[in-house]
């Protein structure tokens, strides 16, 4: 009994464990992900936006504006009321609206094809194993480096040849396909998509074009969206190609051209013409912004 009595007291008499004190969360005064942005990143960020948009905004301040703003020793900051004017005189100069379905049509085949070509042969090269994959894939990275100028006469004399000059197909046809988009999908693919992944595919019977229709092109489509707008925007502001090869039958940045072949340039006028050009591709961004950085951040989760 008395043994019993002492090691009830002994257990009593134990001090019971104590949780072990967590450290304080410190503020950490350098480069963390948990920082918020001080007064430096937005003044740098407002710099940046500031220098992006005056060019646009200038060319809209003398665009709506007579011509003889541009002698005055402070030009004004805000537009003028002669918006419609300037755009009256585009529209009597050049055929704008022609050279509007022009650009809209080249740019939409343009953009549709180099996707579809470049997704294709992206996958092919990072998950298809083939004989001289490695070379080929160096070689198409290789074209990149030669200046498209140089490839512009002989280009010319084969569209020559096939009587294809002066119309829309020969703009587009040089054009369905791209380098810098074949390397973007293949360097996109070739980790965004397990390689076990295709072979459970396979294994379920799937065939080739059954596993690109629904393992490759719901994984690459933030790649697919990303290259769709810098074609688009490339396709819409190119002048060198179409200047030479369909003057007759020209895009909208061709057509704009014509308002500076004068030996008196009106730059109101020209520079109202650039604003009607811009305004698609801000309509663009506008409606599919959205949508292409929700792709990009749905495709930048990995589970």
């Amino acid at each position: 009994m008395t043994d019993t009595i002492t090691r009830a007291e002994s257990a009593s008499s134990t001090p019971e464990p104590v949780a072990p004190k967590l450290p304080k969360k410190t503020k950490h005064k350098g480069l963390g992900i948990d920082r918020r942005p001080g007064f430096l990143t937005y003044g740098i960020l407002i710099a940046l936006f500031a220098g992006g948009t005056y060019p646009l905004w200038w060319s809209v301040v003398v665009g709506a504006s007579p011509s003889s703003v541009l002698s005055q020793e402070w030009p004004p900051l805000l537009p003028g009321g002669q918006f419609w004017d300037n755009v009256a005189v585009v529209f009597d100069t050049i055929p704008f609206w022609q050279a509007l379905l022009n650009s809209v049509l080249v740019s939409t085949i343009i953009t549709v094809s180099v996707v579809s070509f470049s997704t294709l042969a992206g996958y092919a090269f990072a998950k298809l194993k083939f004989r001289g994959s490695n070379g080929l894939m160096v070689f198409v990275v290789a074209t990149m480096a030669i200046p498209t100028q140089l490839g512009i006469i002989p280009l010319f004399i084969l569209m020559r040849q096939f009587g294809w000059t002066g119309s829309i197909g020969a703009i587009i046809i040089p054009t369905l396909v791209t380098a810098f988009g074949v390397f973007f999908m293949r360097q996109y693919l070739v980790d965004v998509i397990p390689d076990e992944l295709i072979e459970a595919a396979r294994v379920d019977g799937a065939n080739m074009i059954t596993t690109f229709w629904n393992v490759a092109v719901p994984a690459a489509r933030p790649a697919m969206a990303i290259l769709s707008l810098f074609t688009f925007m490339m396709a819409w502001t190119d002048f060198l190609w179409p200047m030479i090869v369909s003057p007759q039958n020209p895009t909208l940045q061709v057509a704009l051209s014509q308002l500076q072949s004068a030996r008196y340039i009106d730059y109101s006028v020209v520079l109202a013409g650039a604003v009607l050009a811009t305004l698609p591709l801000l309509i663009l961004f506008v409606f599919a912004g959205k949508q292409l950085i929700s792709g990009i951040m749905a495709g930048a989760v990995k589970g």
